[in-house]
């Protein structure tokens, strides 16, 4: 079950007894959501128009930009985006802020209440939740992120969206989806929906393929990248190439290359949904505005950073995957002014090797640790063995904490990132508040 708060709140306790409904805590389906969903009244069918977004990497990233952009142009916006990172409540978003404590607790009570004691995954319930929250106030726009997959994702129950929009398809939770990107690309593929707009972004040809024969097959309009939009790296700034033909935007304030292609994903959405108004100023001032924690995050206030001596600096990034790992090695490239040393930690339902092979040329050591409070977390030995392998020199420690006292021991200045999962990066968040 992803972290909670290190203050308990009530609805945790409620949290707690809902994640014990079903022995999974992933079984795909769509059977038992559509069924409390319908106990509930369908709150699902009275949601302001739904931007639904699935696809491997980014899915987050790119609902920011699109939040504060339609945000910018003066929407309404509730979000729904998971894991969350300290608080449960941060996976529901309203208008107004992150939704309340007293309200969320009513939520769970109520789809609690409702369910009984019917098996359901934690995500479905809560999903169900969400739903009951964004129908009981008004909004112009609803951002949803699939959980995982798309196809048999309990987000995926709406017959009708505002848009659909695929983020770059790649390997991760084979354990669920396979290794085949073909089949993982076609279950993420599964939101698309008769007559509703797709935004496509970039895809390796295999997943594109997949993408596209299903568009075809149900009949989805598909707005893709490298053919119908396209963007363009600067050193101040990028070109975003759409449909409203070239306009140069400044760097988004999220960090990083890929950062580039996520802002334009999200800019491409923005040009199918030309009934919201959002203009050049609107997108301008969303991409400066964009807040998106536990990604690229420089941490400079808390615990953490006031152990370092000066000159030093320390990161944190939630990437957990081959593709993040290629592109936080894509950023540690361009990190050439001090040594990087890497504090790791990962799940063991995940490829480690992989993910740390990119950051490798770059790294002059790694600190590894396990995941505070994670039974599904490799050990410290575990993590320092997978990323001996990799080729980075590494050695385990008993704590984040320790991790960064045992490096600014070392001759500095240096840069730390810390990487391999946002369970780690949620804990780390927690503790250095």
């Amino acid at each position: 079950m992803p972290p909670t708060s290190p203050s308990r709140a009530p609805s945790d306790a409620v949290l707690d007894r809902l994640g014990r409904l079903h022995p999974k805590i992933i079984d795909l389906s769509l059977d038992r959501v559509v069924d409390v969903l319908a106990r509930l009244g369908h709150p699902e069918q009275k949601l302001a128009p739904v931007v639904h977004v699935a696809g491997t990497n980014g899915k987050g990233s790119v609902i920011a930009y699109l939040h504060a952009m339609l945000e910018a142009a003066g929407a309404r916006v509730q979000v729904y985006t998971s894991p969350h990172l300290v608080r449960f409540h941060e996976r529901i978003r309203l208008s107004h802020g992150l939704i309340d404590e007293a309200a969320l607790l009513a939520l769970l009570e109520h789809c609690e209440a409702v369910n009984g004691t019917t098996p359901i995954t934690f995500f479905e319930i809560t999903t169900a939740a969400a739903f009951l929250a964004f129908a009981a106030e008004p909004a112009d726009a609803v951002l949803l992120e699939t959980g995982l997959g798309g196809r048999l994702d309990a987000t995926n129950v709406l017959d009708r969206p505002r848009l659909t929009c695929i983020t770059p398809v790649s390997i991760d939770h084979v354990q669920y989806l396979g290794s085949d990107l073909a089949g993982i690309a076609a279950e993420k593929a599964g939101i698309l929906k008769p007559g509703v707009p797709a935004v496509i972004g970039p895809q390796v040809p295999v997943a594109l393929a997949a993408i596209e024969r299903r568009a075809t097959e149900v009949g989805a309009p598909l707005y893709v990248h490298g053919r119908d939009w396209r963007v363009q790296a600067g050193e101040r700034g990028f070109v975003f190439h759409g449909r409203g033909g070239a306009r140069e935007y400044p760097l988004p304030v999220l960090r990083g290359a890929h950062q580039i292609d996520n802002a334009g994903i999200a800019l491409a959405c923005a040009d199918l949904l030309d009934d919201y108004a959002v203009d050049t100023a609107a997108r301008t001032a969303g991409l400066a505005r964009t807040r998106w924690p536990g990604r690229l995050q420089r941490l400079s206030t808390g615990p953490l950073p006031g152990l370092l001596p000066e000159g030093w600096e320390l990161w944190l990034d939630g990437g957990h995957n081959a593709a993040a790992g290629a592109a936080l090695g894509q950023v540690a490239a361009g990190w050439r002014d001090r040594p990087l040393h890497l504090i790791y930690g990962m799940l063991n339902t995940k490829a480690a090797e992989d993910f740390l092979l990119p950051l490798a040329p770059h790294a002059a050591s790694l600190r590894a640790v396990a995941i505070p409070s994670e039974p599904a977390s490799l050990s410290a030995e575990q993590a320092a063995a997978h990323a001996r392998t990799a080729g980075i020199s590494a050695t385990a420690c008993d704590s984040v904490c320790a991790a960064v006292e045992s490096l600014v021991q070392a001759q500095g200045p240096a840069r730390i990132l810390i990487c391999g999962s946002l369970y780690l990066a949620g804990k780390v968040l927690a503790e250095n508040q």
